[in-house]
């Protein structure tokens, strides 16, 4: 068994989560439910990152106290994720104990070995970002709230790994995916890489770890925040599962936050000698009318909204099918609509509700045995089995979309195949016929419904439970058991009227 260590980032918890970030949920979600049915051993990482400014702000408008603040905005990513079924392995948060001892451990053990100095700087600070950002960020515009700093922080040493990073992205071409953000960050590396501040004063902020060898100052909240990935599985405290799980195989992200993943993670490890992660993959963003969803523009989708009204396995379908990984996608209630009514009430949820009626019609809700196979049930079996190995193979490539596409025509497959055979017709003369192209159509259906679990596990887990089958059973012809009793399921993925 091999592990598969997969992670989404930490998500801020100042605001009520979003598409977004249900949307990189969802995937790694879907990736390691692949995996777990390859028989990989898999660890999931999600969780949120509770420190910083907007944070400490954001609890002093409400008169509490900022551990409350975050112990109630934690709630919600915990329930948002529970109903939309995002089965996680571990959830940290950047206020537990155990992460706060391995954040000051790394930042002594830095400080010891001359990683991190002392100095006095003066330069451009977004609010928003809780960062210093360069002349060059300012005028591009991708800043608010900027204002001029000058004041006394700890630095790590960045610019001394720059050739070192820039080498490792250049060596290992799956470093960095999709290959736009490989050359996205080797663009920037080009520029002159400063060092990192890496605290702030408790003077501007108090609500974050403190530095273990200057009282007076915080963590700034990313090299606080990054830290996770290592600290969730065990560094420093379990060491044979530390070493089983990392490297990590995929950090999963949205292309915003890139740099601090491609560049500021992959020195501090390399500072701490630790293996770069395998894979850092930043998929596009979900647009509304071509642009970005942002509180501010007040475009943004809930996520718990759309899955209270359609389900969450109509949502999670909806995500996972119409975004290409690693570009952008609009977002529209239309084309939900639109690709819900299309693949899921037509192609999928008219067969299951066809095979059922054929099944308790004729054959007393039992699996009919099936009997001689002719030219056309080979043929159903061979099309079949080609498009499970082509949606096995786009999985594992990440090509999510396709994978499900290749998936879907499976039930296009068995529709024309029971329009070819019309077994209505043939049970008048040959019920053993009959029988057999029922049964094909359900193995087929089985096999369908078993390759989009990790998609849609709920309504899947319904039909397959109905056929006394599971998504850990086979993909191979001929595991449907013949004479079974099934449950008969009725109006499986009822049609959105608009």
């Amino acid at each position: 068994m091999s592990k598969f260590y997969i992670t989404t980032p930490l998500y801020y918890v100042n605001d009520e989560p979003h598409i977004g970030h249900a949307y990189t949920t969802i995937l790694a979600d879907v990736i390691s439910r692949i995996k777990k049915k390859q028989n990989n051993d898999v660890f999931f990482l999600t969780g949120t990152d509770e420190h910083g400014q907007k944070v400490q702000e954001a609890a002093e408008k409400r008169n509490v106290s900022p551990k409350e603040h975050v112990d109630e905005y934690v709630t919600r990513f915990k329930n948002t994720w529970k109903k939309l079924n995002i089965d996680y392995d571990y959830f940290i948060r950047t206020t537990d104990e155990n992460h706060k001892n391995r954040v000051k451990e790394i930042l002594n053990n830095l400080y010891k070995t001359g990683e991190i100095y002392f100095d006095e700087y003066e330069g451009l600070y977004s609010v928003s970002e809780e960062r210093f950002i360069t002349e060059k960020e300012m005028e591009e515009g991708s800043f608010r709230e900027i204002k001029k700093i000058k004041e006394k922080n700890y630095f790590f040493k960045m610019s001394k790994y720059k050739s070192k990073i820039i080498k490792h992205i250049e060596s290992n071409e799956n470093f960095i995916l999709p290959k736009s953000r490989r050359n996205e960050i080797l663009g920037f590396l080009k520029n002159d890489l400063n060092d990192l501040c890496i605290s702030r004063p408790k003077s501007r902020l108090s609500w974050g770890i403190e530095l273990p060898f200057n009282k007076d100052y915080v963590t700034y909240v990313w090299f606080d925040a990054l830290i996770n990935y290592i600290s969730a599985i065990g560094y420093n405290r379990d060491h044979k599962k530390f070493n089983y799980y990392w490297p990590a195989d995929y950090h999963l992200m949205a292309k915003d936050i890139l740099t601090t993943h491609c560049v500021y993670w992959p020195t501090m490890l390399m500072a701490c000698n630790i293996t770069l992660p395998k894979t850092i993959f930043a998929h596009g963003w979900w647009l509304m009318n071509d642009t970005k969803m942002s509180k501010s523009i007040g475009n943004v989708i809930k996520p718990l909204e759309l899955a209270d009204k359609y389900g969450s396995d109509a949502l999670r379908y909806y995500l996972m099918r119409n975004m290409v990984l690693g570009q952008d996608s609009s977002f529209t209630i239309s084309s939900f609509n639109e690709r819900y009514n299309s693949d899921l009430a037509n192609d999928y949820g008219n067969l299951v509700n066809r095979i059922f009626i054929l099944i308790s019609k004729n054959f007393n809700n039992m699996i009919p045995t099936k009997g001689e196979l002719d030219l056309i049930d080979n043929q159903l079996i061979n099309n079949v089995e080609k498009s499970r190995d082509l949606a096995l193979s786009n999985y594992n490539k990440l090509k999510i979309h396709d994978g499900i596409e290749n998936s879907i025509s499976i039930f296009r497959l068995i529709n024309k195949f029971l329009e070819d055979k019309a077994p209505w017709k043939t049970i008048k003369k040959d019920k053993i016929l009959a029988g057999t192209t029922i049964y094909l159509s359900a193995e087929a259906l089985r096999i369908g419904t078993i390759l989009l679990y990790p998609i849609i596990p709920e309504k899947s887990k319904l039909i397959l439970d109905s056929i006394e089958s599971s998504h850990k059973d086979k993909i191979t012809f001929g595991e449907l058991k013949e004479n079974l009793t099934i449950k008969i399921i009725k109006n499986i993925f009822p049609r959105i009227e608009n």
